[in-house]
């Protein structure tokens, strides 16, 4: 037996966000349960911490169906308990992608991960989907797609993705343009048809605008009112440099029979 802390990643005003587990003691936990107790869990993502060895936490992330290497709401949900629950000390953390500092800052829980993920124009021919003004593949390092599109009701009104839309795609359009934009993500093949709140991708977008030339500046990434939990996550840039911030709210604490 052991507890799972159950958070809300990226609330907006306090409501919504994206449900995570995390579970502080892996002690014993092979890959197959930490997969298991992800899968029966249900949510977008489920970490496990593991500080035994006195040196950075390392964290392992899983979906439902497969552990990633890096997803943003996972390393700010537990970044969220290694700051505010202890035992304390720590300012970084190690995941699949490497290092990735935390902070907490003004009631937000900030993550720095690496920048410099490897982009490259989608030129492949879809099926018919959304009418995309700019398509870009970001490798995070699972390939995700970037379909932006012209307005934000264009987001919210777009079926899921059909097949031949890769595993993993943000469909994205400028609502205040400069400063927010409104997404929605779809990794159906990952085991999470809609994500309410995608950090991972929220970095994504950022190293596509640095490749379009904007070099520096700060956004919010409004996600999630399509599934009932609205979600606003924050990013700050310049070059070489990404912050990925957001308010994270404890719902519970769960015991698991494992």
């Amino acid at each position: 037996m052991r507890h799972c802390y159950v958070l809300r990643v990226f609330t907006r005003s306090g409501s919504g966000g994206n449900p995570l587990g995390v579970v502080t003691d892996v002690s014993g936990l092979t890959d197959v349960t930490m997969q298991k107790v992800a899968t029966d869990l249900g949510y977008s993502e489920t970490v496990f911490i593991d500080w035994r060895d006195g040196g950075d936490p390392a964290v392992r992330i899983f979906t439902p169906a497969v552990e990633m290497p890096f997803a943003g709401h996972p390393l700010v949900g537990a970044a969220w308990v290694l700051l505010m629950l202890g035992p304390g000390g720590a300012d970084r953390m190690t995941c699949g992608i490497g290092e990735v500092g935390m902070r907490v800052v003004d009631d937000l829980i900030w993550v720095d991960p690496p920048m410099g993920r490897p982009s490259r124009p989608d030129r492949i021919d879809r099926p018919t989907w959304v009418a995309g003004i700019h398509r870009e593949i970001i490798e995070m390092p699972i390939p995700y797609l970037l379909v932006e599109v012209g307005t934000p009701d264009e987001v919210a009104t777009a079926t899921l993705p059909p097949p031949g839309w890769g595993h993993a795609v943000m469909l994205w359009s400028w609502d205040t343009p400069g400063e927010s934009v409104k997404a929605r993500f779809f990794a159906a093949a990952l085991g999470v048809p809609e994500d309410p709140a995608t950090g991972s991708a929220a970095v994504a977008l950022v190293e596509s605008l640095v490749e379009r030339g904007r070099l520096s500046g700060s956004l919010t990434v409004l996600q999630g009112d399509e599934v009932g939990y609205p979600s606003a996550i924050h990013l700050n840039w310049r070059p070489g440099t990404v912050s990925l911030g957001g308010s994270v709210v404890r719902d519970r604490v769960i015991e698991l029979e494992i």
